[in-house]
Order: C-alpha cells, then structure tokens, then sequence
C-alpha cells in the first residue's frame, strides 16, 4: 500500500501521451486512453496512474491529503505554453483595427507602433505596475488549463528595463501556482534610438546584458528577420548567450523565408517558433535535428495574414512540432492554450491528439522539461486538467468557450470552475 496525499478518482477518461522526449511523425498523434481512471500523487509526484478500483486499492491518504472527484469527466495532462511575452504593460487594440484596414506589421512597427510602442511603455512603468498587469493574465492562462508557462522579456531593450522584466517575473513566481520558465530576448527589436548603429546595441546585448541576465534566465531568443536580426547577427548573439549558459531559441521564417530554422538546428537552438515560411531545407533540417519546432497560430490569426504554418509538412516530415500561444499585445492577444490547439487543428490540420501532444509533451520539450512534465506517468510533476468534458476531442471542437473544470498543479488543486460542488482546495 503506497501512502499518497492527492488523489484523482472517477476520471471518465485519462489520456496523456507518453515518454520523456518530443513526439515524431506517427508517435505524435499515439496516445494512451484510460478509461474509469484514476491517479495518485505523493509530494507534488506522480506515483501511480491506471483504473480507478487498482489506484484506490493499491494507495492510502495520508492524514491531510485530498481526494478529488473528476465527476466521470476527461483528464488530460496541464497544458504547457513555450512561447509567451506576458509581461508588458498596455494592450494595443488600435493595432488591430489598424491591421484590418489594410495597415500591415512592418507599415504599423515603421511608424512607431509594434513592439516599440510596447517599449515606450514598459520604460515608463514601474515594477509593481508591470507585476500587477501580468498577473490577471497568467490567472486567466491557469483557468483555461495552462499549467506552465515560458515568459520573454524584450519590450524594455535597456538594461535597466529588460532587468526589470526579469524582476517582474520573479516576483509573479511567487504569486501564481504555474510553472514560470524565463527566456531573455533584449534580441526582440533594434531599439529606434539605435537605429543608426545598430553594431552598438548588438554590443551592449552581448557584452552587458546577456551576462546580466544569465543568473535570471534560462533560454536566450532573437528575431531573426532580414528587418530585424540578420542571421549573422542572430548566430552571434545566440553564441553569447550559450557562453553564458543560455540556451539559444530562435524567432524563426515568420515574416518571410529566410533560412532562420536552419541555422537555429544548425546552432542547436532548442526551438525554432512562428515557422510561417519555412522552406523545404528549414523542414529537413528540423526533421533530423532535436530542435523543437513550435507553431503559433494564434499569430496567423491575430494578424488577419491568411498565412499558417506548415504543420502537416513539418510532422509528416519527422519534426518535433509543439504547440504555443504567442500571447502578446500586438499580434497574439490570446492567452488560451484551447484556443491554440483549436486553430492547430482547423486550420494548420493537425489531428485532436497531435494537437494535445504538441500542447503537452511537445511543448515541454520546447522548454527543456520533457523529463519532468506534459504527460501522466510515475515520476512526472502532477500536473493536469480536468475537463469540462466526455472526450478530450470536444477542447478542439467546441472553440472559444473554457473546457476546463479544474486544474491540479504540483498536486494541489489550484483552480475550480465556478459554482463546481465537487471542488477542493483553492483558487489562485
């Protein structure tokens, strides 16, 4: 008899991928179906997953553990988003209205807006500002099932600033029940008053700020865009980066076709993101590099641009596709994970089960935490989701509502729908 102090019993279903590494080709859409499920968990730990009568005969509750009904509902893994910019201080609706009239992103960044005008602000608001803003937001991400969540700096591009946004982060660490995984991207636009020497800031990138950040962060990304960072310019602050211990991710083909995938696997970058024009040599070589590709249709869709990523090419080539969210004030104001996974679906054509695994296994890759997270299995941080749901299939298919009813991380159940009878514990 194993003593646990959390228990999930009369799942309808469980169904999780499987494995410590990124799914490929057919493996991506191979799930394991539990049905009459449950699964126990022992300091944050899964310990045990299979039916419901073998778990409850084979654990006991400690003194202080908690029970939890999943009501014959579907349980999937916590979702993991690999690609956010959370923290920023106003949205930019007006950009919006100002793309659907015609006004592209470059037209939009080239007179002052885009990412800029995310800077303007963020320089001139304060740290509790910034953490009081950002938190709602991760709040509204853990409702709808995230349960891990990667944050970019990039819209301060001074030291002091991007500092602040690491700061920020760490502050939010302490107040939301989510996972927090920092990348450093002062690398996200040449900021205007470098304009005329854009060498200079590529220095002050590499020379001060990476090796201030590197105690805060984890990964290290760049735009890499013929109007933003060159390739050359990308290889060399990515290789500052790794000197300091960050690992390379890589904005990567999203504006135009570039060959950026390619140098990200050529570097080892870690993930390669956006991919909306990526070229048949970008799809090899993810193909036969461990670079994670991550898709980000919330962005095709943001920006009206009619263009997806090429997802049905990328996983019947052998890449490793995850899934994200890109949620950012300009071209991805969308902090749903469901949502993600829906487009993936209609519109990049990916399967229902590619799309949970490209959310859960997949995008844990993206952030080096495959080993530890995005599946159900002993051994694995008890992150999970129970959902409003028959079967898993219905989060895809009934689009723009919440399909959640509650959500465990690290074995505490940390958020309930309102007005669920059966729920425990408490919200964030």
């Amino acid at each position: 008899m194993t003593e646990v102090d959390f228990r999930l019993r009369n799942c309808g279903e469980i169904v999780t991928a499987s494995g410590q590494s990124a799914a490929r080709g057919a493996a991506l859409r191979s799930v394991r179906r539990i049905e009459n499920g449950a699964l126990a968990a022992r300091d944050g730990t899964i310990v045990a997953v299979g039916g419901d009568a073998e778990i409850t005969a084979s654990t006991r509750l400690t003194s202080g553990g908690i029970e939890v009904d999943a009501g014959g509902k579907s349980v999937i893994p916590g979702l993991v988003d690999p690609h956010t910019h959370a923290v920023f201080g106003a949205p930019r609706a007006a950009e919006y209205a100002a793309r659907l009239e015609g006004r592209s992103y470059t037209e939009i960044a080239a007179a002052g807006g885009g990412i800029h005008s995310s800077v303007r602000d963020v320089r001139g608001k304060s740290l509790e500002a910034l953490v009081a803003a950002a938190r709602p937001r991760l709040r509204r991400m853990l409702a709808h099932g995230t349960t891990t969540v990667e944050i970019k700096t990039g819209y301060g591009l001074t030291l002091e600033s991007e500092m602040k946004l690491l700061e920020a982060i760490e502050r939010l660490r302490a107040l939301v029940p989510q996972t927090l995984v920092v990348t450093f991207m002062a690398a996200h636009e040449v900021p205007l008053e470098f304009r005329t020497d854009r060498r200079a800031y590529i220095r002050l990138v590499t020379e001060e700020m990476i090796p201030a950040a590197a105690s805060h962060a984890e990964f290290n990304d760049v735009f890499c865009e013929p109007t933003v960072f060159t390739l050359e310019e990308t290889e060399v602050i990515s290789r500052a980066g790794m000197a300091h211990g960050l690992r390379p991710k890589v904005h990567a083909d999203e504006l135009e076709p570039y060959g950026a995938a390619e140098l990200a696997c050529r570097i080892g970058a870690i993930s390669a993101d956006h991919l909306l024009y990526v070229s048949d040599g970008g799809v090899q070589a993810l193909a036969a590099s461990p670079t994670v590709a991550v898709l980000l249709p919330g962005t095709s869709f943001g920006l009206a641009s009619g263009r997806w990523a090429p997802a049905r090419r990328l996983v019947d080539a052998g890449a490793a596709v995850a899934l994200a969210t890109d949620f950012n004030p300009g071209s991805s104001y969308s902090e749903s994970m469901q949502a993600a996974w829906s487009l993936a679906c209609s519109m990049l054509r990916m399967t229902p089960a590619e799309g949970l695994v490209a959310s859960t296994l997949n995008a844990a890759a993206a952030i080096g935490r495959s080993g530890s997270l995005g599946t159900l299995e002993p051994g694995k941080r008890c992150d999970l989701v129970v959902l409003d749901c028959d079967d898993y299939r219905e989060v895809p298919y009934h689009f723009g509502v919440n399909n959640v009813r509650a959500v465990v991380a690290g074995g505490r159940l940390v958020w309930t729908e309102p007005g669920n009878a059966s729920r425990e514990g408490g919200r964030d």
